[in-house]
């Protein structure tokens, strides 16, 4: 039954199941003492009656319990008949259990009883362990309790060599840590709160330093041992758009970022860098520049987006910023007509395409490349690991990989679930983006967010509607998309005004022109799904109303947000909901309307809905912890990192003796996941 509910194998297991919180039965109160700030309290007296009160289900067992200061009444609702054939009036117990005060009398609620033999009253020597249990085990006469039992008993036959030092002695003295063998007795077994307090802290402490040296030592083999195409110069191609071409200056952060990727590139390994910025920061520019480096070492390059949208905005990009150097650009999507597939497919193979631009077509077995030398993922939460992997198939040698993201990544998160990876930060807006101002308003303001958005339109400008579902779903009970177009209609009637509207079911060449109606300004409104979140770049657009607001997560609400503001003009995101709002959903929308700084946005999101809501599709042995909390033990999981990156600095291989016991925990324990590349 361990095994099945609680996934306990092994005696470590067993160590390794921590209690969730202790009781304190290691005092007795005196009954004349205890008070309503009191929550469990432990008394000691003798029986004086047992009584049946009541029937059927108002049924209850009272009985009262009195010590030399006063009596207390001990009341059970369930397990009547088993009580009451256990207690003997006259007898003296200790009773631990619910303080509840009824008419100004002291009551305990299902009190836990225990007979004094002797005159000797069975007081606890620590706190008492509470462990989670499962409703299957407890049926079974496994509860909490018999899990204390279990673990005080293997404490008995464990000695101190069982549980060996792995943290060298110049940390723990350094951090005033306990020992490991302590830290175990006293997570389970506390003699005071103090006691557990430290046992928690060396135990997250080790648990962050062993997930960042592992982390460390993949980056570190990677960066020793995986080899790739060298890019040695930096040469015409790239110089002559820097020069002539490029249409904005650079950002000291897109400087910086693509300094990074050109020491990738010209080290002689293959580059796996995770390249993260906020909405609107010019990751895409910096991708670019970084394929001009790969076609002037006579490589190729390939972007793969998640959508046709935003494959043929790239597309239409690169094509306009490289027509006047004479660099071919292709586009390979799902609806590529076959006879223009057969000729994108072919210049692939003989190298004449120098960069293409798609969707998960790229990934296709009919795709060849003459050298791939550089891929590129846009948005990279929205592929798996085996699709970004088929990447790597399409080169007999590995190719460099830069993958990109708009969500950007707290940095304690990136800390662990890309610890062991190279990842860059655009952390710095072009020069001229006017902030977006955000509000929250109720539904009943409704009419005038309506009038503010006519008067924008009659400047001339576009606006987005964002509803969360297609559907209407009794559960849910929020606009669906067909009732907000038609009411959006009933504000905007036509000819007045043209509206277009996206959808996830349409098919594409429909999805196509009516988003193309609205970047060519045919139509001012927008109605869409969130579809609308990724690659879409309208700069006339100056208004994002989101329609139901209080159902989206943080971070979808910031890149819908970045949809507007692209353009020299103010622009206003209009955050719609009900009255009736959550205590969560009130503070996403107060921080959506506080900042327009994504990563401030993303450590919020991160408190909010902890690490494993948010880390998408990257693999999750990272976030494994079982105490540790990389939101709240930020500071301690910054001074693990430290200590690792010292350690492998000194010593890469673990091979000093002071840390092999570091190394042989690390081979015996070993990870059975690997995330030492975003394949």
């Amino acid at each position: 039954m361990l095994k099945k509910e609680l996934e306990i194998f092994t005696f470590e297991d067993l160590l390794n199941h921590f209690p969730i919180r202790h009781l304190d039965r290691t005092k007795v109160q005196l009954i004349g003492q205890v008070s309503p700030a009191m929550d469990m309290v432990q008394v000691k007296g003798i029986l004086l009656s047992v009584e049946l009160i009541g029937e059927r289900r108002a049924k209850r067992l009272v009985a009262q319990l009195r010590d030399q200061s006063g009596i207390i009444e001990l009341t059970w609702f369930q397990g009547i008949t088993w009580v009451q054939k256990s207690l003997v009036i006259g007898q003296p117990y200790l009773a631990f259990g619910k303080l509840g005060f009824f008419l100004g009398r002291p009551q305990l609620s299902h009190p836990e009883m225990e007979q004094v033999v002797d005159g000797a009253a069975p007081v606890k020597s620590f706190l008492e362990p509470v462990y989670p249990v499962t409703e299957k085990l407890k049926a079974r006469g496994l509860n909490g309790r018999a899990l204390a039992k279990l673990t005080q008993q293997l404490f008995l036959v464990l000695e101190q060599k069982d549980l060996p030092e792995i943290l060298p002695e110049s940390i723990i003295a350094a951090e005033r840590l306990i020992s490991r063998w302590q830290a175990y007795q006293f997570i389970h077994f506390p003699v005071q709160q103090d006691n557990y307090l430290k046992a928690v802290t060396r135990l997250k402490f080790e648990e962050l330093f062993i997930a960042q040296v592992r982390l460390g030592m993949l980056r570190s083999v990677r960066h020793r041992y995986s080899r790739g195409v060298t890019f040695a110069r930096v040469g015409e191609a790239f110089n002559t758009f820097f020069h002539e071409h490029l249409p904005f200056n650079l950002t000291g952060a897109q400087k910086r970022v693509l300094k990074e990727i050109r020491q990738d590139m010209g080290s002689g390994r293959q580059m796996n860098r995770l390249l993260q910025g906020d909405v609107g920061s010019g990751k895409t520019i910096v991708a670019l520049m970084a394929m001009l480096i790969a076609i002037d070492n006579g490589a190729q390059s390939c972007i793969m987006a998640p959508t046709e949208i935003l494959a043929k905005q790239h597309y239409n990009q690169f094509s306009k910023l490289l027509e006047p150097m004479g660099i071919k650009v292709g586009l390979l999507t799902g609806s590529t007509k076959a006879a223009e597939r057969k000729k994108v497919l072919a210049s692939l193979a003989d190298g004449s395409t120098s960069i293409i631009v798609g969707t998960h077509a790229l990934i296709e077995d009919a795709v060849r490349f003459h050298q791939l030398g550089l891929a590129v993922i846009d948005e990279q939460h929205k592929f798996g690991v085996a699709q970004r992997a088929r990447l790597w198939e399409k080169s007999s040698f590995p190719p460099h990989m830069l993958v990109m993201t708009a969500t950007p990544i707290p940095r304690t998160l990136a800390m662990t679930a890309y610890g062991d990876l190279d990842y860059s930060v655009i952390d710095e807006l072009p020069p001229g983006r006017t902030p977006v101002l955000t509000v929250h308003r109720l539904d009943d303001a409704r009419p005038q967010v309506m009038d503010f958005i006519r008067s924008e339109i009659a400047l001339g400008r576009q606006v987005y509607f964002i509803f969360p579902l297609i559907e209407e779903s009794e559960k849910l009970q929020y606009e669906d998309l067909m009732q907000g177009y038609e009411n959006v209609k009933a504000w905007f009637p036509e000819p007045q005004y043209w509206i277009s509207m996206v959808h996830g079911r349409m098919n594409a060449e429909q999805k196509e022109v009516n988003m193309q109606r609205f970047v060519n300004q045919d139509t001012q409104i927008m109605v869409s799904t969130t579809v609308i979140e990724v690659g879409v770049n309208v700069p006339n657009a100056s208004v994002m109303v989101i329609e139901s607001a209080e159902k989206f997560g943080l971070s979808q609400l910031h890149q819908l947000r970045g949809r507007v503001g692209r353009g020299s003009e103010k622009s206003y995101c209009i955050l719609l909901s009900g009255s009736q709002v959550g205590k969560d959903a009130k503070d996403r929308l107060s921080v959506m309307c506080s900042t327009t700084d994504g990563f401030k946005i993303a450590e919020k999101d991160l408190e909010l809905r902890g690490p494993g809501d948010i880390q998408g599709t990257r693999q999750s042995g990272a976030l494994n912890f079982r105490l540790a909390n990389i939101s709240e033990d930020r500071g301690l999981l910054e001074l693990a990192r430290g200590y690792a990156e010292q350690i492998l600095e000194a010593d890469h291989r673990l091979e000093m003796p002071v840390h092999l016991p570091l190394k042989q925990f690390l081979q015996i324990g070993k990870a059975k996941g690997e995330w030492s590349k975003i394949s």
